[in-house]
């Protein structure tokens, strides 16, 4: 397993190197202007919101004596979503949850953490944060995390955490986005927290580099819609709030892109043959936001089949 994922490595670094190079230290760095983002709140139902800046999505469940968090974007956003959540309660953060370990969901952990929050998160999540890692998009090393921004409540199938009237379910799907994904239920507002496992109106990443796969992803996507109804309020991990609906779309395409990439895989054709085949040429319309993100669909999948 150690030479497959060396292999996966070499061939992440073959791949990202030509975009890499277009991307030589510009002066100044290109990067988000912090001062410019604002957090858009939408209230859920049964004090529970979904918050919007930069990054990952946020899920707030307020209870009577604290509040429940899922993800915390990247770290400069800190401000500005404590500011959204004291516009909804004057409680205290008691728990983030983190639903993977990529850094625009874990980034606010050590400040969170700081200010008296919990951080829960899968046991593998602590490891890769503890660890460092690689991305399978750009080959960009992240360093180790400090121990104030790793998870201090760690489990491996499922777990609650709660507050005060509120109570939230955690689930960790096995090998979908990464290795160690949670999705977290409030049964009482019916809002589903899924992180980066949904994307709604683009292509998931599935970090292959780091436990996820297609396969895992499907399966997630699978337990999603069984545990929803019509009335789910689904968060994902990027994109707009989602109905069951949506989800079964998304569950749909992940679906057709295994299903026409696998006899690819099987054949042995080379992802530079896949580039050119296009095997998901009209998927792309709904779910690429722009001509990279519809190559490295194709190679996330690819690789995540061949692996």
């Amino acid at each position: 397993m150690n030479g497959l994922r060396l292999t996966l490595s070499a061939l992440v670094f073959c791949l990202a190197a030509p975009a890499l190079a277009q991307q030589q230290a510009p002066t100044p760095p290109v990067g988000p202007d912090w001062s410019r983002i604002t957090v858009k709140t939408t209230e859920l139902g049964n004090r529970t919101y979904m918050l919007e800046g930069q990054g990952g999505n946020v899920t707030v469940a307020v209870g009577d004596d604290g509040v429940i968090m899922v993800d915390g974007q990247f770290a400069p956003m800190h401000d500005k979503l404590k500011a959204a959540i004291a516009a909804v309660s004057p409680q205290p953060v008691k728990f983030l949850v983190n639903t993977h370990h990529h850094g625009d969901h874990t980034g606010g952990n050590a400040a969170f953490a700081a200010g008296g929050a919990t951080i829960v998160g899968h046991a593998n999540l602590k490891t890769m944060l503890a660890a460092g890692t690689t991305s399978n998009v750009t080959g960009a090393k992240t360093p180790p995390q400090p121990d104030g921004a790793l998870p201090k409540t760690t489990y491996t199938d499922a777990t609650t955490v709660a507050v005060k009237g509120r109570v939230a379910q955690l689930k960790h799907p096995v090998g979908a986005h990464t290795g160690g994904d949670t999705y977290v239920y409030f049964a009482d507002a019916n809002v589903l927290s899924t992180g980066d496992t949904v994307t709604i109106g683009r292509y998931p990443n599935i970090d292959f580099l780091n436990g996820g796969s297609i396969k895992g992803m499907i399966a997630a996507s699978d337990a999603y819609l069984a545990l929803a109804n019509d009335a789910t309020k689904i968060v994902p991990g990027h994109g707009p709030l989602a109905s069951k609906a949506q989800l079964a779309e998304f569950r749909a395409m992940l679906a057709t892109a295994r299903d026409r990439m696998a006899p690819l895989v099987k054949d042995g054709k080379s992802l530079d043959d896949v580039y050119a085949a296009k095997p998901f040429a009209d998927l792309d319309a709904k779910w690429a936001v722009s001509e990279q993100a519809a190559k490295n669909f194709m190679r996330v999948v690819y690789i995540s089949l061949k692996e």
